[in-house]
């Protein structure tokens, strides 16, 4: 069974291959990120997050979740020296670059306690899948053409690792280097970083894209990720490893 709804701003899709899936199940994963937008989204007056932003609230008393994801961030930022920083240009805290991978993760692993042993969540182009597909194989991911997004410029095989993308070519110039005087990165159009789940590649895509260009060698350096970066002249170049994941039968 599969389902797409839209939610948090995008399309999210979740196919279960496992016969016991049930509307119900569906009905929970997609209840869960209604849940995180109602939470996190910085486009809702409502939400924690603008309660934060907007001096309602002090983060210190912001809810338990909200403290483990602002958490989260700070840790992330200085794993990355700095690169990723939920602080915009404005001031204020936006979250979303570590948030999706952590609500997509979190969701995965809803499946995986009701016994699911094969499905796939992808929401906006960030993908965790678990096991095999339909045809009892590898998943296939493809990555789109930053240059020309009616087609697949690669596609990767994978089984429990996470894809994660960060680019302008949907959105635009939304992310900044923080390091560079919050100037948009400009030289690059598209990031994709393969890691052990797709929280900590989302996460590490953000901050690898904040680093134009050298985002690539920080990929290289990081132990268990591969990664594939699009220049805006369309040159792309790899991490050492990344072609293990585009051969379907490795």
């Amino acid at each position: 069974m599969k389902q797409t709804r839209f939610l948090m701003g995008m399309p999210i899709a979740v196919e279960i291959i496992d016969p016991q899936a049930r509307e119900a199940v569906f009905d929970e994963v997609f209840d869960y990120f209604t849940h995180i937008d109602e939470k996190f989204s910085t486009y809702k007056p409502t939400s924690e997050i603008s309660a934060i932003n907007d001096g309602i609230l002090a983060a210190s008393d912001a809810s338990t979740e909200m403290q483990v994801v602002l958490a989260m961030c700070e840790e992330t930022k200085q794993q990355t020296g700095g690169y990723f920083d939920i602080k915009t240009p404005s001031g204020k805290l936006d979250p979303s670059g570590l948030v999706k991978g952590w609500a997509i993760w979190n969701a995965a692993q809803l499946l995986k306690k009701k016994g699911f042993e094969n499905f796939y969540i992808d929401a906006g182009g960030d993908i965790q899948p678990h096991g095999q597909n339909a045809d009892g194989k590898k998943w296939a991911v493809g990555i789109k053409n930053p240059l020309n997004q009616s087609e697949n410029i690669k596609v990767v095989y994978v089984t429990d690792e996470g894809v994660a993308t960060s680019g302008t070519y949907i959105r635009g110039n939304h992310i900044y280097n923080p390091r560079g005087g919050n100037d948009p990165v400009n030289e690059i159009v598209s990031l994709t970083v393969i890691g052990p789940n797709i929280h900590d590649a989302d996460r590490f895509a953000t901050a690898a894209f904040a680093m134009g260009a050298a985002g690539i060698q920080f990929i290289e350096q990081l132990r268990g990720y591969e990664g594939y970066i699009i220049d805006t002249n369309g040159t792309a170049t790899i991490t050492t490893g990344f072609e293990k994941y585009t051969d379907a039968d490795r």
